[in-house]
This record gives C-alpha cells, sequence and structure tokens, in this order.
C-alpha cells in the first residue's frame, strides 16, 4: 500500500491530538505528499482561537463537519475527499453514532479506515455483555469484514491509562481518597495503554502498514493485575491506600439497580475479566520494537497522555 495523499481525522480529545501529533512527526511521513486534516463541527471554525491558529501554522486543514448530527450522504462527500479516514472520537456519544460514522467511510468509498475500536478485545467479549455499546462495536466489525472496498485496520488498545488513573467515575483508582478497587478480584488482569504511544502505533501502521490490514492488532503499554497496579500507586504516590474488591456479583447487583449507568456497565465487564488483558508479547508494537509506557514510568513522568 502506497503512502497515504490525504488523512482526516475525527475527533481533536486526547486520542484525536496524539494520533495528530504522531502522524505530523513520524519519520515516513512526506509533507509534500500527504495533506492531514481535522473535522471540526462549522460552529467551531467562526471565530478563531489560539488551538485553531496552532492547528493552521503546523499545515493542518480544518474540514466542516459534524459526524454526530450531519446525515450519513453529506458526511460521505466529505470523506471521499481523503484516502484514509481515522475515527478517534467515541466515548460517551450517542448509541448509534460509529455504525453511521463507518457507513459513510463505506459509502463514500475511502481507501482505508480506521474506525473507533480503540479498546478492548470485543471479539472475546461477545453480544449481550452488560455494557450494550459494545455490540456495535461488533457490529461495525462485521459490516466492515463483510465489504472489500475499504481496507480497515481495528486497533485493540485496552484503556488508556489516564482513564484508569484519573476518571474516577470508572471507581478504580481514587487520588483524593487513597483507595484503590479491584474489579472482580486481585489477580484480574487489565490492559493498558498511554494514549501518546496508541497515537505513535496508528501513525506507524498508517504510513507502514505492514501487513494490518483488514485485521484487528493488538496493542499494550503493559498488562497488569489490579494487586501490581496497588502496587504501583503505593510505590510511586507513596501513603496508605485503602484496598477493596467489588467482586463480580457486586457489579451485577450495580447495574441492577442503576440500569442507565453507562459507567458501571463499564465496570461490568473489566470485573468479569474476559477481553481486556491480552500479553504484550502478542502486540504489534512489540512485534515492531515500539517503546511504550508502563504504569510505573507513566505515574512518574506524569504523563496524561
Amino acid at each position: 500500500m502506497s503512502i497515504p495523499t490525504s488523512i482526516l481525522i475525527i475527533g481533536a480529545g486526547e486520542l484525536g491530538t496524539a494520533i495528530l501529533t504522531a502522524l505530523l512527526s513520524h519519520p515516513a511521513r512526506q509533507p509534500g505528499a500527504t495533506h492531514i486534516s481535522l473535522l471540526r463541527r462549522p460552529a467551531t471554525l467562526t471565530t478563531p482561537t489560539p488551538e485553531t491558529t496552532r492547528l493552521l501554522s503546523l499545515g493542518i486543514t480544518l474540514e466542516p463537519g459534524d459526524f454526530v448530527n450531519d446525515p450519513i450522504p453529506q458526511l460521505a462527500a466529505t470523506f471521499s475527499k481523503y484516502h484514509t479516514v481515522i475515527q478517534a472520537s467515541g466515548f460517551g456519544l450517542p448509541p448509534g453514532t460509529q455504525s453511521r460514522v463507518t457507513a459513510a467511510v463505506l459509502q463514500a468509498g475511502v481507501e482505508r479506515y480506521f474506525p473507533w475500536q480503540f479498546g478492548l478485545n470485543y471479539q472475546a467479549i461477545g453480544k449481550g455483555s452488560d455494557q450494550n455499546l459494545f455490540d456495535e462495536m461488533l457490529s461495525v466489525r462485521e459490516a466492515l469484514a463483510a465489504q472489500d472496498k475499504t481496507s480497515w485496520t481495528v486497533v485493540s488498545t485496552g484503556l488508556f491509562m489516564s482513564f484508569l488513573l484519573f476518571e474516577k467515575a470508572f471507581g478504580v483508582v481514587d487520588f483524593e481518597g487513597r483507595k484503590v478497587t479491584a474489579l472482580g478480584g486481585w489477580e484480574n488482569k487489565v490492559t493498558l495503554t498511554a494514549a501518546e504511544d496508541i497515537g505513535r502505533v496508528v501513525a506507524e501502521l498508517v504510513y507502514v502498514p505492514g501487513g494490518s490490514e483488514n485485521k484487528v492488532v493488538f496493542v499494550a503499554g503493559e498488562t497488569v493485575s489490579y494487586r501490581e497496579v496497588a502496587e504501583i500507586l503505593e510505590m510511586v504516590v507513596g501513603g496508605n491506600w485503602e484496598k477493596k474488591v467489588l467482586d463480580r456479583e457486586g457489579v451485577k447487583e450495580e447495574v441492577r439497580s442503576n440500569p442507565e449507568d453507562g459507567m458501571i456497565k463499564y465496570r461490568s465487564v473489566f470485573a468479569a475479566g474476559r477481553g481486556t488483558a491480552w500479553d504484550v508479547a502478542r502486540t504489534v508494537n512489540y512485534e515492531r520494537g515500539m517503546k511504550m509506557v508502563g504504569l510505573e514510568e507513566y505515574l512518574k513522568g506524569g504523563r496524561k497522555g
């Protein structure tokens, strides 16, 4: 596969920014040959901001579009201008968003697509889990596998390190309360990757596909047990940490009591311990010799992506 002539990134949050930065700095990038754009809602483009000015100074084009609300044919018309589309926005969006973006990508005939699948091994979890949004992830994969016009790559990353550590609502790490909670048990494991490292891997796969087309690839900064998470927090952060276990039945009860709470549904999947962790040795970053940040290093460096 040749170097992409044009790349559209959807989403300018933690992951989108990391991917954009990595695409700009990758040694295989040819500035004159590859044009990079960022999809932004039209309303945000009417008044220049420091961030807009910064992006434009880097040679980034701001493409107007609203992937949540624009009709699929309109999105397809926008996407059709690009060789590669990277969907880097997904958390907290309305149900059906990823399906409609994928439908627009396929309608546009985009040559290569990275869908919003930067998370768990949804195949291993299967349909019908407590987190019903994961069913949509599987439906997106089915739609991609059922066609042969658009090449696609699913990048399974595990949890973002920032999410485990700083998303208090997830219920694993509470810095203020100095408390760490194991979901399902202390020996349950979870794969963690820093957003910055995910960006580096995505950029690598964009410019140097190396057999990553039309398949699921796995990425990992580190795979740790909840016991190891607690030990690393005590070692790096210091102080006394309260430790508790939220077992599978306890989470199931939370789901029954709060059936509309999406964060509790996430906890239930992690407590089950299926599809949430994999060996670093089976990852694309390991195969390519890419140095990744582990949890201890992440905490010591204060990196949040």
